[in-house]
């Protein structure tokens, strides 16, 4: 990386000299302005709109119009007789509590270097915001211009990280939000629900820019002349910004559901999975091949039914186990029917043998 600016961190009677780096950077594509027939550039010329003549860069002055229509010229002479802030120090004014310091005033960040022998104090004052939790606010001149900034600790590494004015920051005007709203404890409560089942460590490198790795692969297919359409995304139905929550419990409970779904271990599912496999196991049919009635099994009663682990899965697989019980029922059946058989037969031979007595 190539330094920004050199100077020097001052907090009471120690002096700290550094470099500046910028410690971001943006990845989008640029792209340039074409022409769609041909493909060629499209190039501007400033023009004035009084003479139409096209002036050079070097002619150019900076001009202001105010809200009534009046306008005045600022040359370069002008803007250098500006008491502008020029020096090459970091001035600490004071140390505050990290916590008070919005990040909404946060802006763009740098990063510190240790100037040759500077690397002992840099390391004291990175340990001293660090064990006191605080921030140090500073004034800085950067491109001629003085900001207010604070000084942080990232890693090893103290980041400079400049601050918005605090009347760059514009107030809010939504008077739906000075309503009463009524909020029912059982919305507070799955919505409560909802952020545990979401909450996680915030670890940035989980995610990535996908729109630029779109962008990217789209741009590699043009210049290659090959198909692109699978790179494109199909329509979807458009959702009306007016539509109505039908019950937001219920959603925020069918959320909870969904999200602790997504989480759901591998090892419970296969236990889950093993011990439907034994309950769907088909039990023997007595042998009804030598005529006689068959002997009852002790265990021929229905397993408990189980409440406390009660699951949907669960469930899906019971029901995907009835065709095997259905056929273990129709055995059974089956095999008692000789059975019956057998016990008719000797009821009609008794009956005879009492006819032939009463005779």
């Amino acid at each position: 990386m190539r330094s920004l600016w050199k100077g020097s961190v001052s907090f009471g009677l120690v002096s700290i000299p550094v470099k500046l780096y910028s410690a971001t950077g943006g990845h989008d594509l640029r792209f340039h302005q074409v022409h769609e027939k041909d493909g060629g550039r499209i190039r501007y010329k400033r023009t004035c709109e009084v003479c139409g003549e096209v002036v050079a860069y070097s002619d150019i002055a900076k001009g202001f119009e105010s809200d009534d229509g009046r306008s005045a010229i600022l040359t370069d002479e002008d803007l250098d007789a500006l008491p502008v802030a020029s020096g090459r120090e970091i001035d600490v004014v004071e140390f505050v509590p990290a916590d008070q310091v919005d990040p909404m005033l946060m802006d763009k960040t740098y990063y510190l270097e240790p100037d040759g022998k500077a690397a002992k104090p840099y390391a004291l004052l990175r340990e001293a915001l660090g064990s006191t939790e605080r921030m140090a606010l500073v004034k800085v001149a950067l491109r001629q211009r003085e900001t207010l900034a604070v000084l942080r600790v990232r890693d090893q590494v103290i980041v400079l990280q400049t601050l918005l004015w605090p009347d760059e920051v514009r107030e809010p005007d939504f008077k739906v939000l000075d309503e009463d709203i009524d909020l029912r404890p059982q919305e507070v409560t799955m919505a409560e629900s909802l952020v545990e089942s979401l909450a996680a460590d915030f670890d940035p490198t989980q995610f990535e820019d996908e729109y630029k790795i779109a962008m990217e692969q789209l741009v590699e297919a043009k210049l290659d002349g090959t198909d692109a359409s699978e790179l494109l995304r199909p329509d979807t139905a458009e959702t009306g910004d007016d539509a109505d929550v039908v019950d937001l419990v219920a959603a925020l409970r069918a959320s909870v559901e969904k999200a602790k779904g997504g989480r759901s271990s591998s090892a419970e599912r296969s236990g889950e999975s093993s011990e439907s496999a034994l309950e769907s196991e088909p039990e023997e049919a007595p042998s009804a091949s030598n005529g006689k009635q068959p002997v009852k099994k002790s265990t021929g009663k229905k397993p408990p039914t189980k409440t406390s682990t009660a699951k949907k899965p669960a469930a899906k697989k019971a029901s995907a186990n009835r065709p095997a019980a259905k056929k273990t029922a129709a055995k059974k059946s089956a095999a008692k029917k000789p059975a019956a058989k057998t016990t008719a037969a000797k009821k009609t031979a008794a009956r005879k043998t009492t006819v032939r007595k009463s005779a």
